[in-house]
């Protein structure tokens, strides 16, 4: 499918992105002139705007089957209002102009045309959006092709894949990590890369070192990796000889083989976080004790001023003593990074408290490398002005998870479809696919 969604800033369209193009269009965004222009002029711009936000990666023909012009609203009243009426001064006004001012009033407000793209709301990419588990639609179109996304616990890889009230959907955490993390610096690209030379380094070291030693020397599981490989070759090699022959039963059988094994392949040991990486978050912390520390000694330096005069060798003393301190807490933690047991009866309450910060960090955030987006994890750029959720969805960040609780309605002032555009832009829109429906 081409791509439309470039960032570009010479049309100015506003797409559902995440993009800092993205961003500025909308700032700039303004309504389009109607001077000299006719009616059929003012609704295709208008439908040309409208669409290049909503489902522009739905071509149009797919797009006019999903339109509907019935659109779902509801009118909330007051269970007293009900009581006090029973619907004969209604029925006795209806066609007739009788209708009170605040019932007319009433139904003004509720912004129907604005709901024109509703059905695009039950799409599984563009609820992936809205639930911020991707930067942009065509980023959750991605995930879902690529099978990271799964519907009631079954995996969809259909984008197109309309959501009914009830549904539970689910995306990679690890997808969502990269799609809403900001990227790597130039300096943390560099550590990647110069972690990735020195693991090769060191494997090829290794490989040299084994090279004279006997096949039984092997590890275990070295030995098991070798041997996938060997049959992953095989395989490889009578799916290309034997193409033509094979009957369509073991056809599939070798390929399931093929899949299994990339698989056990791809598996590799979870990366730990990096010794030095643990240090500079533990100095951090540090650092802020020692702080916290100069500032409450500050009353008491008046105080103390003539018996620092006496005692010469009391900031020694003091740098010795706190030195000391910095080793212990030093030590506990990385005691605690490795797994140890640690005895915190020699530690003063606030440095107990500097360890448990950053044995937390460390846990729930720490320094890793090898991941493809920078850590520790921040929000990305940009993504303040489009972080909202719609009142249909039911997300759970800390699964990534997210529940279709209904399909969006309007109600008085308020219409449930997430859209940058007035009414301006949307009645004109809705008035087009009403009238070109067929």
């Amino acid at each position: 499918m081409r791509n439309r969604a470039s960032n570009t800033l010479s049309k100015g369209k506003i797409r559902q992105s995440w993009s800092k193009y993205n961003l500025y269009n909308l700032q700039r965004f303004r309504t389009p002139n109607t001077t000299n222009r006719t009616f059929f002029q003012q609704k295709w711009t208008a439908k040309a705007v409208s669409r290049a936000y909503h489902g522009e990666q739905v071509r149009e023909g797919q797009w006019k089957r999903m339109f509907s012009r019935r659109i779902r609203s509801v009118v909330p009243m007051s269970p007293s209002d009900l009581a006090a009426d029973d619907g004969s001064q209604v029925s006795a006004g209806r066609g007739s102009g009788l209708a009170t001012a605040g019932r007319q009033q009433a139904s003004r407000l509720v912004p129907y045309t604005q709901m024109a793209f509703a059905p695009l709301e039950r799409r599984l990419d563009v609820s992936i959006f809205r639930s911020l588990f991707a930067s942009s639609t065509r980023q959750a179109r991605q995930f879902v092709i690529h099978g990271a996304v799964t519907v009631n616990g079954q995996k969809m890889r259909h984008p197109s894949y309309l959501l009914n009230p009830g549904d539970l959907f689910q995306v990679d955490p690890e997808r969502v990590m990269f799609a809403t993390g900001a990227p790597k610096t130039k300096f943390e690209r560099r550590e990647s890369r110069q972690l990735k030379q020195q693991a090769e380094g060191e494997k090829e070291g290794e490989d040299e070192q084994t090279k004279p030693a006997a096949a039984e020397d092997k590890p275990e599981k070295e030995s098991v990796k070798e041997t996938l490989k060997g049959l992953m070759a095989q395989a490889k090699t009578i799916m290309s000889t034997d193409k033509d022959v094979l009957p369509a039963k073991r056809k599939q059988e070798l390929r399931g083989f093929q899949k299994a094994v990339r698989r056990v392949l791809s598996r590799s040991e979870t990366s730990s976080v990096l010794t030095d990486s643990l240090e500079a978050q533990f100095s951090e912390l540090t650092l802020l004790l020692k702080a916290k520390r100069s500032e409450e000694k500050k009353p008491k330096e008046a105080k103390k001023e003539s018996q620092q005069k006496a005692a010469e060798d009391k900031p020694a003393a003091a740098a010795e003593e706190a030195k000391e301190s910095t080793d212990k807490l030093s030590e506990a933690f990385q005691t605690a990074a490795e797994g140890g047991d640690v005895d915190t009866s020699e530690l003063s309450k606030d440095e107990f408290d500097v360890l448990k910060r950053a044995l937390t960090q460390m846990r729930d955030n720490p320094i890793d490398h090898s991941k493809p987006y920078a850590t520790p994890w921040r929000p990305r750029d940009y993504m303040s002005a489009f972080a909202f959720i719609p009142r249909y969805l039911e997300v759970n960040q800390n699964i990534c998870a997210a529940v279709y609780l209904r399909h969006p309605v309007a109600r008085p002032g308020l219409a449930e479809v997430p859209t940058p555009f007035g009414e301006s832009i949307s009645t004109p829109a809705y008035g087009w696919y009403l009238k070109r429906r067929w």
